[in-house]
């Protein structure tokens, strides 16, 4: 599924439509792969989502601290990673990545490329390409 956005006062909109593709799939992945070159909107995508999932925390990119917790008003975690200064994937390994990626939590995961081997056998990959009209985010269930 492709959607195009032009305006950032689009972008509750569009959460709203990746939240029902990936609820509609046959089995509603919780880990989802951002994929898009430095400043194309992985973390501002990211925000609108957990807006829409009812985080009331701040929400911004765990450049450094690699993992972010939020919680939603019900109570559950949402997980934010970001892997791009790891070196490799032990580096992954270390953090314990398993636990949050078997979770049944979202976990939301810019950088991904850094760790590919390492992601579940079902995840949803969101590519963000900046284009003369917007942005284009192209949703595939792995």
């Amino acid at each position: 599924m492709k959607i195009l956005y032009q305006k950032l006062n689009e972008i509750n909109e569009v959460a709203k439509k990746i939240l029902t593709f990936a609820n509609e799939s046959a089995n509603e992945p919780r880990v989802w792969w951002f994929e898009g070159e430095m400043g194309a909107g992985k973390t501002t995508l990211i925000k609108a989502l957990c807006h829409e999932l009812g985080v009331k925390d701040t929400v911004q990119s765990p450049t450094f601290s690699v993992v972010n917790e939020y919680q939603t008003t019900q109570g559950k975690p949402i997980y934010h990673f970001d892997f791009y200064r790891l070196n490799n994937a032990e580096e992954a390994l270390d953090l314990g990545y398993e636990e949050y990626f078997y979770s049944g939590n979202y976990c939301f995961v810019e950088w991904g490329s850094k760790i590919e081997d390492l992601f579940p056998p079902q995840y949803l990959k969101i590519s963000i390409t900046p284009s003369p009209e917007g942005r284009v985010i192209d949703l595939r269930l792995i």
